[in-house]
Parts: C-alpha cells; structure tokens; sequence
C-alpha cells in the first residue's frame, strides 16, 4: 500500500512465490506491495526489521544556524563545561524573542555533538574491582576543622581513619601529634583487632612513617614492613602525586563535632582518643550491610597476639566476627 513500510511477512511471501515461478508482478500482488518494492528485496534480500532505519538529515532547518559559529562555538570553547540552559539563557538576553524554551532540547543534541567531534579531550577512568576482604584503606586528617577544644583551649589533632574497600566499614581515631609510624602501627592495629579480621592488602598514601620514597618497589620502611608481615598483609601505595583523598575512592568518616567534642572534653591530657566505628551515611550503611557477610568470610583470622612494639601486648583472642 501506498506510504506504509513492508512487513517482514509480505516480504517472505513475495520471496517465496517468486520461488514457486510467479512472476515479479504477480509474486507482488500476492504479497499486497507494489512491484518495485520487490524489485528492490531482491536485489537487496534484508528483513525491514533488520535494516537500519537510522535518520541522518534534517527535517527542518537548524534554528542556530545564524549564531552556532559566530557566538556559541566561543562560548564553548571558552567554557566547555557550559550547560546548554545556560547558552540558552544568554541566547534569549542577547536575542529576545528568537529563540524560545522549546528550542533546548535541539540546543543540547547540538551541544553534546560538538563535545564528542570538537571538545576537550575527557579523562579516562577506569572502574576498580574491590574484592571482598581484599583491600582495607588508612589515611591521616587533619582534624582542626572540626573546631574542638579541652577545657576552652583549642586542641589540635589528627584523624587516623581506617575503611575497607569493599563493604565501608571505619574506625576512626583522633590523634595528638603527627603522622608518625607509631600513630599509624597502634590505630591500625586497634583497627585490625575491632575488626576481628585482616584483609590481604593494605593500602596508604606516600606515609614517611611507612615509605622511605627512594624507589618505586620493595621501598616500605623496615619496622613497617614486619608489622605487616606479623599481619600477613601486603603493604602498598599510591602512584607518585596522587592522593586517597577523592569522593570514589574514599568514604565521608561522618564523624559528629558532639561526638568528638564529648569524647574529647574528660580526655585531660591524653596523648590519643579513640573513637567507636564510625558509621557511613544511610545509604552507604544500607549496602554495608547487604555485604556484611562477604567480607568477613574472606578476612584471615589475626595473629594470637599483637605486634610486638605497638601497644599494649595481649594474649587473647580477638574478638569474634
């Protein structure tokens, strides 16, 4: 029929009366198309439903043809972030009643097509795979941010943070003086013990209390290297300039100012104040929780006693997961 499409069933059944010997004209009449529609299946035999029907004109005339090259193509090239609400928002200023909110939709297809042909080149990343009760993550922060005073004196300190890659769960503990080796060896350890695991990796940042940052391999300090290996962990780090401190890569600690100021206000003079496992926000607690079994059950069990050197000494088992 006249402006409809064949079917993929008129075009088998013109197909296969061809093949019984009807002619081209009757073979068509048969199948309900006209005989030039099966002239060109034969010379052509592809199922409508298996062409490609993709539209590659235009069906009216581009409205920006007047400005694209001579004020929008400077604008991106100056922004190429700009949103297209934004470009449209100084077309309609710059041009009052030419170019109505209906157009933004038309606006943003040209402007995401000049990205991908024309823009700046965009960062590559990709996706990392956290195996469950493979990798546990520490860090230091500088906790004088969070405006906590002893006694109404200021009290400057750090915030020894410690997270597992795949499930999030934290401890967190506040530190009175730097990142030394024996801050990071006794809160990772408290860590691992409240735990109750250790995972087979453990990853920081370029610590000078951890690295001596001479080489690029086997370069871990040596105290540092037998405290993991009492931990049967792998010590690692951070490519060369680049930081834990990222939204992907390391959780909010979501520590409260009360929180910390409570704990902190009958600590006296204490060299370090330990702080419970922290909880991530509600729906990092929610996934936490969909995968709290995985990881425990990849954890090794900790060794029967705690590293020499590092804290209080104990015998006794840690506590149960």
């Amino acid at each position: 029929m006249p402006g409809k499409h064949a079917t993929d069933h008129q075009v088998r059944r013109y197909m296969n009366s061809r093949k019984e010997g009807y002619s081209q004209a009757a073979a068509a009449a048969r199948a309900g198309i006209s005989e030039r529609t099966g002239r060109r299946f034969e010379a052509d035999p592809i199922l409508p439903s298996q062409q490609d029907r993709t539209r590659r004109y235009r069906t009216r005339q581009d409205p920006f043809i007047e400005v694209w090259c001579e004020e929008l193509v400077p604008m991106l090239r100056t922004i190429p972030h700009l949103r297209a609400t934004t470009i449209l928002d100084e077309l309609q200023r710059r041009h009052p009643g030419r170019y109505p909110d209906r157009l933004l939709r038309s606006l943003q297809r040209r402007v995401a097509h000049w990205r991908a042909t024309e823009g700046p080149e965009r960062e590559l990343i990709f996706r990392q795979e956290h195996p469950p009760g493979r990798q546990a993550l520490s860090d230091f922060t500088n906790g004088g941010g969070l405006a906590v005073t002893i006694a109404g004196a200021p009290f400057p300190h750090l915030l020894y943070h410690f997270w597992l890659a795949f499930s999030g769960w934290q401890y967190v503990k506040a530190i009175c003086g730097g990142e030394s080796f024996t801050a990071l060896t006794e809160s990772l350890q408290e860590a691992l013990w409240q735990l109750g695991g250790v995972p087979c990796e453990h990853r920081t940042d370029r610590l000078s209390a951890a690295y001596r940052n001479l080489s690029s391999q086997e370069d871990e300090a040596a105290r540092y290297a037998e405290f993991c290996q009492h931990y049967g962990m792998e010590p690692t780090r951070n490519n060369a300039g680049v930081s834990m401190r990222t939204a992907r890569s390391r959780p909010r600690m979501g520590i409260s100012r009360a929180a910390l100021a409570k704990r902190s206000s009958c600590a006296g003079r204490a060299t370090s104040l330990t702080l419970p496992p922290t909880r991530p926000s509600s729906r990092s607690l929610s996934r936490a929780r969909t995968r709290r079994g995985a990881p425990c059950s990849r954890l090794s069990s900790p060794p029967f006693c705690r590293c020499p050197g590092t804290g209080p000494q104990t015998s006794q088992p840690p506590p149960s997961r």
